[in-house]
């Protein structure tokens, strides 16, 4: 073997290895701190989500999350200001979804998905913005007045047994739901011109459609209210 090889070889394990090791000593800087209350486990137990806190200078709070799995932790992007988050494992613990409230009346909804270093993001965009344009890529968008405020992207309950409550029997932790709402203005009135349209994610392929069965919820969702 090539000598000059091996050394580098031997130095580039080296630097790897000690770029590992820093990697899962990495967690929440200075001042954050770990709110338990706000603590979830995977239905396998083998991962956990920590959510910390700090103060800013203002007085409000700085949120991290940070999924704690074997000997990795990972920081959940992006931070947040002022609002803790809710999370959702799959039932088969490789996917995690983040429930966001961004502000009042707005929620953002962003995946990750375990791999070699843990979890990390599974899409590059909020998963709560590839809903928003699939939506308007359909002709149910054109039937309401876009909302243009109150923008609320929520996962539909219902990944820990699949959506059975649904009356659906689709494969274990392949699919997610997504409710969208938004609201409006029509003739100097606020309304909520989109209430809970649903569409599913398709994990596997990172794709949304709109099954037969969702045709009587996404009708009453784009309905127009009485004037």
């Amino acid at each position: 073997m090539n000598r000059n090889y091996s050394a580098s070889s031997i130095g580039l394990f080296l630097a790897c290895a000690i770029g590992t090791t820093a990697a899962q000593a990495a967690g929440p800087t200075a001042g954050y701190k770990i709110d338990p209350e706000y603590t979830r486990a995977s239905p396998d137990g083998t991962t956990a989500v920590e959510q910390y806190a700090k103060i800013d200078a203002d007085g409000g709070y700085l949120w991290q999350f940070w999924a704690r799995h074997q000997d990795k932790l990972t920081l959940l992007e992006p931070e947040q200001a002022d609002y803790a988050a809710g999370f959702r494992f799959t039932n088969d613990s490789q996917w995690l979804v983040r429930m966001q409230k961004t502000g009042a009346g707005y929620a953002s909804l962003y995946l990750y998905h375990l791999g070699p270093r843990g979890f990390v993001a599974a899409t590059r965009r909020p998963l709560s913005d590839l809903a928003w344009a699939y939506f308007k890529s359909l002709p149910d968008s054109r039937k309401v007045r876009r909302p243009t405020f109150h923008i609320e992207a929520n996962l539909v309950k219902g990944t820990d047994e699949n959506y059975r409550w649904m009356g659906v029997t689709w494969p274990d932790s392949r699919y997610l739901v997504v409710s969208l709402s938004g609201d409006a203005f029509s003739k100097g009135h606020q309304i909520r011109s989109l209430r809970g349209w649903h569409c599913r994610y398709d994990l596997q392929k990172g794709t949304f459609d709109v099954p037969p069965d969702f045709a009587d919820n996404n009708a009453k969702a784009i309905a127009p209210d009485p004037e």
